[in-house]
Parts: structure tokens; C-alpha cells; sequence
């Protein structure tokens, strides 16, 4: 099961150099003139979770495999890519691909990086590529509108539901408000998802401030913090500079780097992390002493269907989950500790499976 997050901004705010510092490698061309990703590129990272170590160690697993977040670095977008202009229809293609969107902001002054307004205003960037995201899904919502309108005459009760949807979606931006706001009932949240708005997709905005603000944040940061506030969204600070460096060094060298600088871990860990949970994630493990793995699965996930990550056997023949807590795992010294302990639960196909449980799934071959 994958999850994309697309890496947008306008140009030059150090979207490409975070790409390089997240995926650990120089894939996307960081210039500084507009335009320089002309195709998105997309790099898998690793989500950090010390747990999975002490899971590894305590049943001595041979290999330790993390579960991975797929990031996407969209070229820059500018005023007016709503109408085509920069490479604005191809852009807006590739972020309606993405589950959530990470939205950098320029919150560093540098004479030497251009700015293609001229200025460094972070809350007046958002704003911009917001405009441009609901003007996109305005056009979009007006031509599908239209080309439901034979379906509806038919007695399509699909076409019924997506034109009510349509419609709720159109009045919300058209009163200057995303998609995100509309409420959607249970019955039509697939439905909804099924539209693909641009504005529908939660939202992290990551402040890029200097190296020397990295630890504090700045005027500009905290503006954004602001602005993510009122609306709900989340906001976190990181310097992409100094995570590409750190991505260039060993685990011992970027421990004592971070050190100095005053930061607690790296900033990159918590843009993950928070890109994680904006998408409403958990982890699950599977531990032996073969492999320690993590899995994702939505929060709320049944069991048959988080066994269903693993496999699709798994899920059409599920019998039932054995199930130990993390926190159980740890402290009864692995699985057979739990179980003399009386920690393993047997769990069948109504239980919801949280975050941080051990699992290991009976089925049917």
C-alpha cells in the first residue's frame, strides 16, 4: 500500500534540495533558476521509528525493514498555472496523483536566490498556490458537472452522488474555501475521494528558514505557524540545507552535527512524521528471527485488511490476529514472555488494529 506526498512551492524555495536531503540522493537537479525539475521526481524514504530496533533486538531478527513513504518533488508552480501557464497543467496532474500535499514556503532571506515575486512573503506564497489549486478545481468541477448531466437524466445514482458532492465542493471555493473544509458523511467519504480535488488533500507547510534558524524558527516561520493554525493545518520548521548536508553523513556524524546545532533530531524525521500522521497512518509489526518489519495501514483498519497489506491471502483467509502491545512486547522480553504472561490477545475480524501492535495473522492458504 503506498502513500505519496507531493513536495510543492513556487520555484526556488528548496523543494529539490529537500527531495535530495529525503531520498539520500541527487536525484532532482537543484538550481537556482525556475523550472529546473521538469518531470517529478518521486524518491521512497524510510519513516523513523525507534521501536522497530527494539522490536529487532529483542527477538534477535537477522533484518530490520521499515515502512517507507513515497515523496514526489512537483516542478515549481507559478501564478496562473491554473491557465496553463509555466508547465502549470502537467504540475497540477502530477500533485492530483498525491495523497497530501507538503507545501514549502520561502522563510529565509538571501539576496542571491531569486524570487519570483521579487519579495519574501511565505503567507502570500500559500496563498498563491492555493488560488491557483482552486481555480484548478473550479475548471475540473465545471467540466465534470456538465458531463454528468446525461448520467443524472439516466437515473445514475452514482452520477446523483458525485454531482451533490460536486456541488458542495463548488460552493466552498467559491466562497474562497478549499475542498478540505467541506464536511463529508461516512457513506460518502469514498465517493469524495474518488473526485480527486487538488484542494481536498491535506496539507503540511514546511517552513525552509536558514541554517542559523533551524533550531528557533523566524519571523517569517512563525507567521506560517500562524496561518496553519487557523485553518487547521500543520506547520513544521527545517532548514534544507542543513539536511542535505546531513544526508551526506554517517548516523555518528549527523548525531554530533544536530548536536551542535541544537536540534534534537533531524529535521527531515519530523517532516516525515508529520507527513505520516497528516495522512492519518499507523504502524503495525511483524517480528521473528528472520525479519523485525513495520506496515502501514490507515488508522481504523480492521484486521483481515491490515493482514491484507502482507497479503492478499492473508485477508481473504483470515482466521483471526495473535496480538501483543508494543509497550507489552518490550517489557515482557518478546513474544514468549508475553504469552507466559498472559499478554497475547487472540483478536478476530472485528478488531481495529492500533498503532504499535505485534502481530502475527492465522489464515486459510
Amino acid at each position: 500500500m503506498g502513500f505519496k506526498t507531493g513536495i510543492v512551492g513556487l520555484p526556488n524555495v528548496g523543494k529539490s534540495t529537500l527531495f535530495n536531503a529525503l531520498t539520500r540522493t541527487a536525484a532532482a537537479q537543484a538550481a537556482n533558476f525556475p523550472f529546473c525539475t521538469i518531470e517529478p521526481n518521486v524518491g521512497e524514504v524510510a519513516v523513523p521509528d525507534p521501536r522497530l530496533e527494539k522490536l529487532a533486538e529483542i527477538a534477535g531478527s537477522k533484518q530490520i525493514i521499515p515502512t517507507r513513504m513515497t515523496f514526489v518533488d512537483i516542478a515549481g508552480l507559478v501564478k496562473g498555472a491554473s491557465k496553463g501557464e509555466g508547465l502549470g497543467n502537467q504540475f497540477l496532474a502530477n500533485i492530483r496523483e498525491c495523497d497530501a500535499i507538503a507545501h514549502v514556503l520561502r522563510c529565509f532571506d538571501e539576496d542571491d536566490v531569486t524570487h519570483v515575486e521579487g519579495r519574501v512573503d511565505p503567507v502570500a506564497d500559500a496563498d498563491t498556490i492555493e488560488t491557483e489549486l482552486m481555480l484548478a478545481d473550479l475548471e475540473s468541477i465545471d467540466r465534470r458537472l456538465q458531463n454528468l448531466a446525461r448520467k443524472i437524466k439516466g437515473g445514475d445514482n452514482e452520477a446523483a452522488q458525485q454531482k451533490r458532492l460536486l456541488k458542495q465542493a463548488e460552493a466552498a471555493l467559491e466562497a474562497g474555501r478549499p475542498a478540505r473544509s467541506v464536511q463529508v458523511d461516512a457513506e460518502d467519504a469514498k465517493a469524495w475521494n474518488m473526485l480527486q480535488l487538488l484542494t481536498a488533500k491535506p496539507v503540511l507547510y514546511v517552513c525552509n528558514v536558514a541554517e542559523d534558524e533551524a533550531a528557533t524558527g523566524n519571523a517569517h516561520s512563525r507567521a506560517v505557524e500562524k496561518m496553519a493554525a487557523e485553518q487547521g493545518a500543520a506547520s513544521v520548521v527545517i532548514s534544507a540545507r542543513i539536511e542535505e548536508e546531513i544526508s551526506q553523513l554517517d548516523a555518528e556524524e549527523a548525531e554530533m552535527f544536530l548536536s551542535e546545532l541544537g536540534l534534537a533530531e533531524a529535521g527531515l524525521d519530523r517532516l516525515i512524521k508529520a507527513g505520516y500522521g497528516l495522512l492519518g497512518l499507523v504502524t503495525y509489526f511483524t517480528v521473528g528471527p528472520k525479519e523485525a518489519r513495520a506496515w502501514t495501514i490507515p488508522e481504523g483498519t480492521p484486521a483481515p485488511q491490515a493482514a491484507g497489506v502482507i497479503h492478499g491471502d492473508f485477508e481473504r483467509g483470515f482466521i483471526r490476529a495473535e496480538t501483543i502491545s508494543y509497550d507489552d512486547f518490550i517489557a515482557c522480553g518478546g513474544e514468549q514472555g508475553a504469552k507466559d504472561a498472559g499478554k497475547m490477545r487472540v483478536e478476530g475480524k472485528a478488531y481495529i488494529v492500533k498503532d504499535g501492535d505485534v502481530l502475527h495473522f492465522l489464515f486459510n492458504a
